[in-house]
């Protein structure tokens, strides 16, 4: 149901998006599908309220300083809703091509469903005076001044100042420096829909007339459109899922052969995307496979990802830190994707890059090493273990592969650029390096980090 007084459109259900993930802290990606599926909308009209709500959380920080140009005041003086709402028509304004006189009049409608009176008018002024300039020459006015190379890419690009740094610092040590532009740029492009064809389920059929690859071998790419209009899809064969992730578990499977009856375990499998990818690979292969997620909710999603797949396997509903000590020397192959910041998936979890603060993380750097000491006890001698983020935040990804080099015993780095590079020999790869660091840029994925670790038998 319209939570606001009229017709349910696409801008009411952006509105309603955009306040759920300021005020409720809402995932705008799990979020809009509920909203649409209510609304009654027809593809045309879902299209437009998706890209009005993700295109003004992407564009949030350069929006906030034209805000503030023409309202005379800082942001945060501004009442929340009032400045969600100016977010939403000033994205039409100048990040769409909507006529302004059809943004103002419709946003300033909205407005008037949402706000108090005196809001309404303090609206219709704020942004009639944003549609007196250009995109191009609001972005001049609020860089003017700005002496700083990262606070100015900051505010061009709509990304908090510290990720902007974490982000530069990890290209210049994956040998990309001078693409931090191209990084953060495409951070702001919505991807195509991602997905993955699960071996040993969906066939070459499946596929026909999409766009293959380009990461993945059993990949694709749906150019709009809704998935669920695939019979593959709504029978569970094809999933959605982004194509680093699925190179993660097709590097875990194909970083040597498989013996009979080897046991896997998926530690923080939740939501179950890796996790259907695997059990697919483990049905195949004769292997068997453990889920495992500390959170109930979770774990039955899980379940539920799984259960198209093999309904048998088993999900466990327990702390990551615990099972090495509880199931020691078990595992030959451990998936570890562990909680991250996920600077490496902004580009299709828009509101993250505002979620997270630089003081997250040092805490999740010691739960990632935490996680990575349970699994590792949990590792029989001769497994393997991937170590997965999606981050390339260094203290995410080389930082704790090198503390697990120093402090765990018989580790291994082994070669993921060379197992990836078997996998698709297309892949833009910095071969002198061992871990794995994936880009949006370049290879049309999330910024998946992926570490190869062999624990060695004596």
């Amino acid at each position: 149901m319209n939570k606001f007084k009229g017709k349910t459109s696409s801008r009411s259900v952006a509105l309603e998006l955009l306040l759920a993930v300021e005020l409720e802290d809402a995932y705008a990606n799990l979020l809009l599908p509920k909203l649409l599926d209510r609304s009654g909308l027809d593809t045309r009209d879902t299209g437009f309220a998706q890209e009005l709500a993700f295109g003004t959380l992407r564009w949030q920080l350069f929006y906030d300083r034209v805000i503030e140009e023409c309202a005379k005041r800082y942001s945060d003086e501004i009442d929340i809703k009032a400045l969600v709402v100016l977010r939403l028509g000033a994205h039409q304004i100048l990040g769409m091509r909507v006529p302004s006189h059809a943004a103002l009049s419709e946003t300033v409608n909205l407005a008037k469903a949402a706000l108090s009176q005196g809001a309404v008018g303090f609206v219709n002024g704020v942004l009639r005076r944003v549609s007196e300039r250009t995109r191009e020459e609001w972005l001049a006015i609020v860089l003017e001044g700005l002496e700083n190379p990262d606070e100015r890419l900051a505010v061009e690009f709509s990304h908090p100042i510290w990720v902007v740094r974490a982000l530069g610092t990890a290209l210049k040590l994956d040998g990309h420096e001078g693409e931090l532009q191209d990084l953060l740029l495409a951070d702001n492009i919505a991807p195509l829909v991602s997905l993955v064809a699960l071996p040993g389920l969906a066939n070459q059929d499946d596929f026909e007339d999409l766009e293959v690859g380009p990461a993945s071998p059993i990949g694709a790419q749906l150019d709009g459109g809704d998935p669920n209009q695939l019979l593959a899809f709504r029978e569970g064969r094809v999933r959605v899922q982004d194509q680093g992730s699925q190179l993660a578990a097709l590097a875990l499977v194909d970083v040597k052969p498989v013996a009979k009856d080897e046991l896997w375990l998926d530690m923080c499998a939740g939501p179950g995307g890796k996790a259907a990818l695997l059990a697919a690979e483990a049905k195949l292969a004769g292997a068997k496979l453990v889920c495992n997620e500390v959170s109930e909710h979770r774990a039955k999603l899980v379940a539920q990802a799984l259960k198209p797949v093999d309904s048998s396997i088993r999900v466990t509903i327990e702390d990551g830190r615990e099972i090495g000590t509880d199931s020691p020397n078990k595992f030959d192959r451990i998936l570890l994707d562990a909680p991250c910041t996920g600077l490496g998936a902004l580009r299709r979890r828009p509101e993250a890059r505002w979620r997270k603060q630089q003081s997250d993380v040092a805490q999740l750097s010691k739960l990632q090493e935490e996680l990575l000491t349970s699994a590792w006890a949990a590792l029989k001698p001769g497994g393997v273990l991937a170590y997965v983020t999606c981050s390339p935040h260094i203290a995410e990804t080389n930082s704790v592969v090198e503390w697990a080099t120093r402090k765990l015993s018989g580790v291994e780095l082994l070669d993921g650029n060379a197992v990836l590079a078997k996998i698709n020999p297309n892949l833009q790869l910095n071969t002198k390096r061992k871990t794995v660091q994936l880009w949006p840029h370049l290879h049309q994925t999330d910024a998946m980090f992926i570490a190869l670790l062999h624990k060695s038998l004596g």
